[in-house]
């Protein structure tokens, strides 16, 4: 009886794996669980002129109603948000011009690429964006969208317009940091 090994129930360990590998696999390691939230946390759509053109002030996490196909096609990464605004009306904010594209493999019950979706945030973030917009040049521009906990989020800013000049002013500014990056990397 002392010489018998007693038989895991379930799957045999991979020969890859060293025997502590397969018991944390078993467990949820943490590097895996780590792993998966970097995957689910990393963005489906970055809106990257909205940094160009304006001026961002703050930003907020909103939750969005979607449709099923409208999630799975964020997941396959076919969102922009390139020409897409927020808008207050009723007390609530929506997300206007948002295109996500068709699931691919959906059937005639697919989505609206263009329809207006709902955002989600809490009453006094709700408060205090209606009360931000309704200040003059103030609007609501979405930077990203992304998963996170398995749930899509859009982060929508407070931005500010800018002028051509500020424009101008930024490019400036990021070659000469450009600039001294390489010389100080040259002199190494």
């Amino acid at each position: 009886m002392a010489g018998r090994v007693k038989r895991a129930r379930g799957r045999a360990p991979d020969p890859a794996l060293g025997a502590n590998d397969f018991k944390t696999r078993l467990q949820g390691s943490p590097e895996l669980l780590k792993r998966e939230t970097i995957m689910d946390n990393r963005a489906a759509s970055l809106n990257r002129q909205a940094y160009h053109h304006y001026h961002i002030l703050e930003t907020f996490e909103a939750g969005m109603v979607l449709q099923g196909t409208e999630v799975k096609s964020i997941r396959e990464g076919k969102v922009n948000l390139k020409d897409s605004y927020g808008l207050v009306k009723n007390g609530e904010i929506w997300l206007l011009n948002c295109h996500i594209s068709p699931y691919s493999h959906g059937n005639r019950m697919n989505h609206d690429p263009l329809r207006t979706r709902k955002l989600l945030l809490h009453r006094s973030e709700l408060r205090k964006l209606i009360g931000k917009t309704t200040e003059k040049g103030l609007t609501l521009v979405p930077t990203k969208i992304y998963f996170h906990n398995g749930r899509a989020k859009c982060e929508i800013a407070l931005a500010k317009g800018k002028k051509l000049f500020d424009k101008r002013e930024t490019a400036k500014r990021k070659t000469a940091e450009k600039e001294a990056r390489q010389a100080v990397k040259e002199r190494r």
